[in-house]
């Protein structure tokens, strides 16, 4: 090669020169014209991260039900027009709470209370009446089923309603330690939703539920025309009197503009030691509450070892007499 170059003449070696040189530059201006900067390529990946959780945060889940069913019951609620009212707004933000966002969940909660009363007081009433399972008086088995139609009505409500305590429960207790990522994600200069999706994915190991709200907030900041709707739509599916306030200020950082991640580090220490007062409040009423255990199991116990070897020694006395 450094032979075949030595043997080129000057002018040979300058077309090559500048051949090389043209072909660099045009693959400069190239890349150039092509290559998208970072932010434009952060923008694409956080538009694609928000089409992907909107569809896994709102595709339906079955949860076991047969299409079938599901199709019986979206179609007798529909039939009897009771998607429009409050009882099924009511009945979407209950089931919001407890973390259930399938489209069809809300048709198969309202008809659950609908047809179990009359599925568990007809069974109930059969049981008695019918085939005298118990030896129930006449008043006894009217108060059963009556029983069983009560049962039927309240325990779809009783059941959504333990789902959503254990879920908020679960939420309070990490909401301060994502309060507090989100203070560091601020003050490292991203932005409101940045900071959402980022703090959704430090916090999922700790709270699932919470980094689910996270980023279902961050997906509505992106979609909804008023960004201070989606915070409260955060506040409404939560149900946690903390996240109210954590809304507010959120709220007011994006109307007027002030400090967030000093107002956010005041929240978050008022956070934490609402739970430690808490935390102390339990440990305070814990003599009080192992006061009936330890009459009940304790007590009996220690009477029984220390006044019963008198108690024997007594009645072998009497006996001897």
């Amino acid at each position: 090669m450094l032979d075949l170059l030595m043997s080129m003449s000057v002018d040979a070696l300058g077309t090559l020169t500048a051949g090389l040189s043209a072909a660099a530059g045009t693959g400069a201006v190239w890349l150039g014209l092509t290559e998208r900067g970072p932010s434009a390529r952060r923008a694409r990946a956080i538009m694609e991260r928000r089409t992907d959780l909107r569809q896994a945060l709102r595709q339906p889940n079955k949860r076991g039900l047969s299409d079938a069913g599901i199709g019986v019951a979206k179609r007798v609620v529909r039939r009897l027009k009771l998607l429009g009212g409050d009882k099924a707004r009511q009945a979407q933000i209950k089931l919001n709470q407890a973390g259930v966002r399938s489209r069809d969940a809300v048709p198969v909660f309202l008809f659950l209370k609908l047809a179990l009363p009359f599925i568990l007081g007809g069974l109930v009433a059969v049981l008695t009446y019918g085939l005298g399972l118990w030896d129930l008086s006449a008043n006894g088995k009217l108060m059963a089923s009556t029983g069983g139609v009560l049962v039927g009505f309240m325990g779809p409500d009783i059941y959504v309603k333990n789902i959503a305590d254990k879920r908020r429960h679960k939420m309070s207790r990490a909401l301060p330690d994502a309060l507090d990522l989100l203070v560091i994600c601020t003050e490292a200069g991203l932005n409101l939703d940045s900071a959402l999706v980022r703090v959704a994915r430090e916090i999922g190991a700790n709270s699932r539920d919470l980094a689910d709200e996270l980023e279902l907030t961050a997906v509505e900041l992106g979609f909804l025309a008023d960004r201070r709707q989606a915070l409260q739509n955060l506040e409404v599916r939560t149900g946690i009197r903390a996240v109210g306030a954590l809304v507010s200020t959120l709220a007011q950082a994006e109307r007027y503009g002030t400090p967030l991640a000093q107002s956010l580090r005041v929240l978050a220490r008022e956070m934490r030691d609402e739970r430690l007062m808490k935390a102390e409040e339990k440990a305070a009423r814990l003599p009080a509450t192992l006061t009936v255990p330890m009459v009940v199991f304790i007590l009996p116990s220690l009477f029984i070892v220390l006044i019963g070897p008198g108690v024997l020694r007594t009645i072998d006395a009497l006996s001897a007499l």
